[in-house]
């Protein structure tokens, strides 16, 4: 592992650790040659599904992307950097339980408006104001009005089930 601040090849671990949700190796090195220290994380490799843009374009899953959009909508509030973490993970994660090959934008929208909401909602009526295309007072108000209105069952976004066939003789 080079080292970020001198670029020596030649780096050592002091401590290793598994992240608090099991997912991570954490891992504490130091440069043998300018001896600062940096944090790496280890993780498996696996395959988030493409993404689909409205333009019918594909690209790929970019956690720093998703990372750089929570960050612009939590811009100057108080959420904790493992708060902000915590929620990628939790995108990441459905989006590979849903096991699908590509989802389109409108979902993976959703699933970070889904943690926003539950982050800050200040920053959740950011990201929407965008994301919805609000075009007038009225449209903010009326989804502040939804945002303070009680809870709906069931959650933002979810999978589309799958539809079983019909049992012969039913």
């Amino acid at each position: 592992m080079k080292c970020p601040f001198c670029g020596n090849a030649d780096t050592q671990v002091v401590d290793s650790r598994t992240s608090e949700e099991g997912d991570a190796i954490r891992r504490r090195r130091q440069c043998s040659g300018c001896g600062k220290r940096f944090t790496t994380y280890e993780r498996a490799e696996l395959f988030l599904p493409a993404i689909v843009k409205k333009d019918g374009s594909r690209v790929e899953f970019s956690r720093d992307k998703l990372r750089g959009s929570l960050m612009l909508a939590l811009r100057k509030r108080p959420v904790r950097a493992e708060a902000i973490d915590e929620a990628i993970s939790s995108i990441e994660e459905k989006l590979l339980v849903s096991a699908a090959r590509e989802v389109d934008t409108k979902f993976l929208g959703e699933l970070v408006m889904q943690q926003l909401k539950q982050l800050d909602t200040v920053a959740y009526i950011r990201f929407a104001s965008v994301y919805k295309s609000f075009e007038d007072l009225q449209s903010f108000s009326e989804e502040i009005a939804h945002l303070t209105a009680p809870a709906e069952s069931g959650s933002i976004a979810t999978k589309p089930k799958a539809r079983t066939p019909a049992k012969k003789g039913a």
